[in-house]
This record gives structure tokens, C-alpha cells and sequence, in this order.
């Protein structure tokens, strides 16, 4: 199939699959679960791709390590979301739209979210769907195994980070304090480092192929996004308010990319 037609499907089952999720936000009067399905509907899509172009040694490649990715997150995301409740952002976004547009809570969540993370999931997973559709070269080069290896070490690496973070927190005595130990010595948001290490991965076995070079505007606008948007900034500006010690470990540590802290 050509690369137009693929998209195009994939396109349909996006459009499906955040259908179907926006039900599920009002049903809930809660859009927290939006973040797990943010992973997930990055593996549906690679899916769709294996299906509608074969099963090539780079289409399965590429499809394993998006679902070892993609599975593990939603898992820890939905996990978070059951430990944790609704997330405040959501419930604070949805407060003041209703305050300044006098939207309710379907409207909002449609506009605010739904059709604001369905795009951004269809881009951030080009490397996926692109890297699929070309069936030459055949064979897997030392680019895609360079890349394959990798995704995985970004996959390791994120969940290290997860499990260190959530270990912190479920550690009686620690409220209120600044998690700055194990990798997170090294970087403020290895988390974000190891999710954007995986996707230039994916990006390096997908460039193999004609059609997937082009799919370096997916993780490229992922890093920028973790790094300088909603990901890391969003989360650093709440921490500053909520954590006086907040601001002499960002004084002192890699904001993404990790390395040795600075000295006092």
C-alpha cells in the first residue's frame, strides 16, 4: 500500500479510538485517563500499519518495541491514575474554562483534550507507521539495530526512573521533599529522557526506508515538547511552588539530557 492510504487508515482508527475515549471522559467526568491512552494509542497505530503492510522482520521491529513501550506506560499510567485519583491539572483546566467560556465538561474535554492530544499522537508516532510501508531494503542494516538498541535502552532507562520515582513517594517521610536521588541526580526528568531516547530509536530503524526518513518530525517534535513545552516546564513551574528545596536541585542538575551535577 502506498504511504497516503496508510495514513489515511490509520487517520480513521485514530479518529475511532479518541471517539471512543472522549465517551469514556464524560461517563467518568474525568480526563485523567487520557495520559494512559496517550501510549496506547501509539501501539493501536502501529498495529494498524503491520496489518495493512505485512509482516516485514523491520514491520515487527518496529511494532515489539512500540508495544513493549507503549504497553508498559499505559500500564503505569493507568496505575497512577487509580493511586493517585484525578489528575489536578484536568480538574483545574475544566474549572476555568467553565469559569471564562461557560463550557461544560463535554465541550471541554473535546476541545481542551481530546482534540489537542489526537493530533499530537498521530505525529509523535509517524516513525511507526512510515518506517513500515516501504518493503526495501528487506533486511534489517546496522542503522536499525543501532536505533533498536537504542529504544530499548530508552525503555530501561524510563522505567527506572518510574520505579525510583514512585518508590520515593510511596516512602513514609518523604512529603513535601524533592526526589534527587539514583537518576534522578542526574537529570531532572530522566523519565521524559529515556521516552524521547526510545522514539529517536524507532526514528533510526524506521530511516532504513525511503518513507520513514521522513518521520524524523515525530520524535524531534516529542524531545521539544518534553523538553520545552508541556512536559518538563509544566511540571517544574508546579514544583516550584510546592517545594521550597525545588529550586537548589534545578540550580544544580541536568534539566534533560542527564549529567554529573554542578557543584555547590
Amino acid at each position: 500500500m502506498d504511504w497516503v492510504s496508510v495514513l489515511l487508515v490509520n487517520l480513521g482508527v485514530l479518529c475511532v479510538g479518541f471517539l471512543v475515549l472522549w465517551v469514556i471522559t464524560i461517563f467518568r467526568k474525568d480526563a485523567t485517563i487520557v495520559d494512559a491512552y496517550w501510549a496506547l494509542g501509539m501501539v493501536i497505530l502501529a498495529v494498524s500499519t503491520t496489518l495493512q503492510t505485512g509482516f516485514s522482520d523491520r514491520n515487527l521491529l518496529l511494532l515489539g518495541i512500540c508495544a513493549v513501550w507503549g504497553l508498559r506506560l499505559a500500564g503505569y499510567m493507568y496505575w497512577r491514575m487509580l493511586d493517585h485519583g484525578p489528575d489536578r491539572r484536568y480538574q483545574k483546566m475544566f474549572e476555568r474554562l467553565k469559569k471564562d467560556r461557560n463550557w461544560g465538561f463535554a465541550t471541554s474535554s473535546l476541545i481542551a483534550v481530546i482534540l489537542t492530544q489526537a493530533p499530537l499522537q498521530y505525529l509523535v508516532s509517524l516513525p511507526v507507521q512510515l518506517g513500515q510501508i516501504d518493503a526495501e531494503p528487506a533486511a534489517l542494516g546496522a542503522l536499525a539495530w543501532v536505533g533498536a538498541g537504542i529504544a530499548v535502552f530508552g525503555i530501561i532507562f524510563e522505567c527506572i526512573a518510574d520505579w525510583q520515582l514512585t518508590r520515593f513517594r510511596k516512602t513514609p517521610g518523604n512529603e513535601g521533599k524533592v526526589m534527587q536521588a539514583g537518576l534522578w541526580r542526574y537529570s531532572r526528568h530522566p523519565n521524559y529522557f529515556g521516552e524521547a531516547l526510545t522514539w529517536w530509536g524507532l526514528y533510526l530503524i524506521a530511516a532504513e526506508t525511503q518513507t520513514g526518513l521522513w518521520s524524523f518530525v515525530g520524535p524531534a517534535f516529542l524531545t521539544w515538547t518534553l523538553a520545552k513545552w508541556s512536559g518538563a516546564p509544566t511540571m517544574e513551574n508546579r514544583m516550584r511552588r510546592q517545594k521550597p528545596d525545588y529550586a537548589a536541585y534545578v540550580a544544580r542538575t541536568s534539566g534533560f539530557v542527564p549529567w554529573f551535577p554542578k557543584k555547590a
